[in-house]
């Protein structure tokens, strides 16, 4: 099987993602096949993970996804010399309920897979302490392996000598040490890193990554550290919602987990992309419409705008089945409100109104049991799923599409809707619960 690793960190914002890009790259001008994973619901680091290793990347995710398909996603590192996968937030950073397989902690993927972990650690402020910070995250998890630690944001050669000096007397092993580089830090906004379609100077980005760390890794030992899948793989299998869908794909309309438009594909569903933002209807001969989330807040105008979109969109429901995720769910709705207080106009397929004059954020994983269908899924049906935004509902007047709860249990007032042939969560569907 394929050696894999796991990047992860004690912490969000340590480098997980740019020491990803840059040892995918790195291993890939070596002229290895890297495959990419991330660990948890995270709709934007897979496109930088593609367009770091050159193949598609996946979304593993331990509280949503049962073994078996887990198992189906692993198959995608078949052909690959090696397998890197991003963890996210910290190492053993899950909810307090288990799901399907565990928590959604890396912890678990790693102990799941028998993927060595190395560890990023922002040794700012620090020096000796962060060989017991290490210590501490590899003992924490019975059956965990720790590969080493990378040093990120070392601020001398001193201050890497002291660091390093504490990681020997631990026992522990570092793989490099990582200086601060303001050249490779990726841009943000209020749902993580700006996508990376939007970033024109993203392969300059990647290729600068690489060689930043080839120069500061040692990257024989970091592939010799690198193990086998000890978790079972097979074929994937995921249920298409309809035969042919047509699916709005732009900037303002992009979270969709690969996993699932894979699985759809290799179903035998035609997928059919129409761009909003370019005022583009949905095919009319299509089966199904289906909105993602993304960012319509920052292009409530154009959309709202978009009157050959509007119209083909509503001609298209008046028939047929229209579903929207997050952002497409608010705007199949009636109105969203900008930061700014302007109200646009939006479908009005659902009496939902929306604003993000006052930012909340709603982050979390869902579990949601349909109280009516929706495309692909009787009602009855259980779905996990994870819903992040930081918009509001102002009304929501139609119909609840589910029962919505947290992990824990506790239900959450973002039902979504259903109206007509028109349904609509803020939740994004990641898995149905067998």
């Amino acid at each position: 099987m394929t050696p894999g690793l796991i990047i992860s960190a004690p912490a969000s914002g340590t480098g997980k993602t740019t020491l990803t890009l840059g040892l995918a790259r790195a291993f890939r001008d070596r002229g290895l096949n890297v495959q990419t994973f991330k660990s948890g619901p995270d709709y934007i680091d897979p496109a930088f993970h593609r367009a770091a290793s050159g193949r598609p990347s996946y979304n593993l995710d331990t509280w949503a996804m049962t073994p078996d398909l887990i198992g189906g996603l692993l198959t995608h590192a078949t052909g690959a010399d090696l397998v890197l996968a991003e963890g996210s937030m910290g190492l053993h950073d899950g909810v307090a309920t288990p799901g399907a397989t565990g928590t959604g902690a890396s912890a678990d993927l790693a102990v799941l897979t028998g993927w060595p972990v190395i560890l990023v650690i922002d040794v700012s402020g620090q020096a000796q302490t962060a060989a017991a910070i290490a210590l501490g995250m590899a003992a924490y998890r019975p059956g965990l392996t720790l590969a080493g630690v990378v040093l990120n944001r070392v601020a001398s050669p001193r201050h890497e000598r002291l660091v390093r000096l504490g990681m020997a007397q631990a026992g522990i092993t570092v793989l490099g040490a990582l200086p601060r580089n303001a050249a490779i830090t990726m841009p943000e906004r209020h749902l993580g890193l700006v996508q990376a379609a939007e970033l024109p100077q993203l392969e300059p980005m990647i290729a600068e990554a690489a060689r930043f760390v080839a120069a500061h890794l040692d990257l024989d030992a970091v592939h010799a550290a690198a193990r086998p899948l000890r978790h079972p793989t097979k074929p994937l299998h995921i249920r298409p919602p309809a035969q042919r869908i047509a699916l709005a794909r732009d900037t303002a309309f992009s979270f969709t987990y690969p996993h699932l438009l894979h699985g759809w594909r290799a179903a035998g569903a035609e997928i059919l992309p129409f761009s909003p933002l370019a005022n583009q209807a949905p095919d009319p001969t299509a089966d199904l419409c289906w909105l993602p989330g993304g960012y319509p807040e920052l292009h409530a105008g154009p959309i709202a705008a978009a009157d050959h979109f509007l119209t083909g969109l509503r001609t298209f429901a008046a028939t047929k089945p229209v579903h929207g995720e997050c952002g497409g769910y608010m705007v199949l709705g009636t109105s969203l409100t900008d930061k700014d207080g302007h109200r646009h106009p939006m479908a009005g397929l659902l009496g939902l109104e929306t604003s993000y004059q006052v930012r909340k954020m709603h982050l979390g994983y869902r579990l949601a049991t349909l109280s009516a269908a929706m495309p692909g899924h009787a009602a009855g049906t259980r779905l996990r799923g994870h819903e992040f935004h930081y918009s509001t509902i102002l009304l929501q007047p139609d119909a609840p599409l589910a029962h919505v709860t947290d992990a824990e249990g506790t239900a959450v007032p973002e039902t979504g809707s259903q109206r007509g042939h028109v349904t609509g969560s803020y939740f994004h569907l990641i898995a149905e619960v067998p």
